[in-house]
């Protein structure tokens, strides 16, 4: 099948220069507000000396945080397909800067993790709502700018882990250090520069190109209805979030816990990332070629192996590797839902869509937060925690590997 833009489309703007660099401008964003996902893995250790809890209480305001970003992806989500990216990351900007201004001067553990909630609201504009607005400009490449897109928010936990460590322990020109001016300056910081970037990407797609377009792949073929697949990809989502969670959220306590110090963790952290840009980019090609479900299913076999090398290799080069392994494995993961959501459902439902999917893969991610923290708290170590990361992946391969073989009929493009 060609699926080379027609004249029209690209004079719409469709694979034109205009979307690679509305691409750039996006994932830009995705980079700044991103800050959200990754600032409180690093300030964890340190809010939780300061008020004293436990480290499952400790791990409170990234599970809000994940619930206020999860909640985000589904409104938001709506909001993209009625109104635009615009007005969507304008909310975002508002949102994350009140969240980190307010989290900053937060009495109170639980006052700081409901600030949270805000923050995640805040930083899920950046995520799934451009995902959705960029899978609208492409057509030929929609993988590759899937990927791309959406690994602004992996360059932010490459990026921002090692930033917020340094102003934690050293300040910023001469004000104090440690996590509530950090807090302060990371919701100015977003918020003055997401202002006039979201102002970059006002123009809207003015044709509805895919809507005349055939689906242009083996998509549809399940003999699912739309809401039954849609239910069963955010179990699924739930499932391989749980999993991926254990080493995104406590990889830095678990380095302190073994005396290697945060800074060596955050470093870790930063490795992963910086890998797990490198994976979804690359599973945008892999997914242009193969499709999502084949690319969702090699990520989750892959990330499973990863979670068993942590549970049984804790050396400080053996970390640094498995570290590595594991940005490389688990990636492309998430973005893999985007293309299914392209590939299987009409693309005007695309934000809503891949917002409440997005929401279970949230949902996974805070609850797994919680639940390490929890199991850690029980068992004195983190390798049940990693263990039970396996058993949940295993459910997500499960569900991806009978959905692509699973004879069937069309679904409708319509629920």
């Amino acid at each position: 099948m060609n699926l080379a833009p027609s004249p029209s489309q690209t004079a719409s703007g469709v694979d034109s220069s205009y979307a690679w660099l509305r691409l750039a401008l996006s994932m830009l964003i995705g980079t700044i507000s991103g800050a959200g996902m990754w600032s409180y893995v690093v300030s964890l250790p340190a809010v939780q000396a300061d008020f004293g809890v436990t480290r499952a209480e400790a791990s409170l305001p990234y599970t809000l945080m994940m619930l206020g970003f999860a909640l985000g992806t589904v409104v938001m989500g709506r909001v993209v397909d009625r109104f635009g990216i615009l007005v969507t990351l304008l909310i975002g900007a508002v949102s994350i800067g009140i969240g980190y201004i307010g989290a900053g001067y937060a009495p109170t553990l639980m006052l700081f993790a409901i600030f949270h909630v805000l923050i995640g609201l805040g930083s899920s504009c950046g995520f799934g709502p451009l995902v959705a607005d960029i899978s609208h400009w492409f057509l030929k490449r929609r993988g590759i700018a899937v990927g791309i897109c959406a690994a602004g928010n992996y360059t932010a936990g490459a990026l921002w882990p090692p930033v917020i460590q340094y102003f934690l322990t050293h300040g910023f020109l001469g004000n104090a250090a440690g996590w509530r001016p950090t807090h302060i300056g990371i919701g100015i910081f977003c918020a003055v520069t997401m202002f006039p970037l979201a102002f970059l990407l006002r123009r809207r797609m003015v044709t509805s190109h895919a809507e005349g377009s055939t689906i242009p792949t083996q998509a549809a073929d399940l003999g699912l209805s739309p809401g039954a697949l849609q239910l069963l990809l955010c179990i699924a989502g739930v499932a391989c979030c749980v999993a991926m969670s254990m080493p995104q959220v406590h990889l830095v306590a678990y380095c302190g816990d073994l005396g290697y110090g945060v800074a060596r963790g955050s470093e870790m952290l930063s490795i992963m990332m910086l890998f797990g840009i490198v994976s979804r980019v690359g599973s945008g090609f892999i997914a242009d070629r193969v499709g999502g479900l084949r690319t969702l299913i090699l990520g989750s076999f892959l990330q499973g192996v990863a979670l068993l090398l942590y549970a049984f290799f804790n050396g400080l080069e053996s970390l640094y590797i498995i570290s590595a392994l594991f940005g490389l494995f688990q990636g492309g993961i998430v973005p893999s839902y985007a293309i299914i959501v392209r590939e299987y459902f009409s693309p005007r439902e695309a934000g809503a869509r891949l917002g409440v999917i997005l929401m279970a893969t949230l949902v996974g991610m805070a609850f797994g937060g919680w639940v390490s923290g929890w199991i850690f708290d029980l068992t004195g170590s983190y390798r049940a925690a990693f263990i039970n990361g396996v058993g949940w992946n295993l459910l997500n391969v499960a569900i991806a590997l009978w959905l692509i073989n699973r004879p069937g009929r069309r679904i409708p493009a319509t629920a």
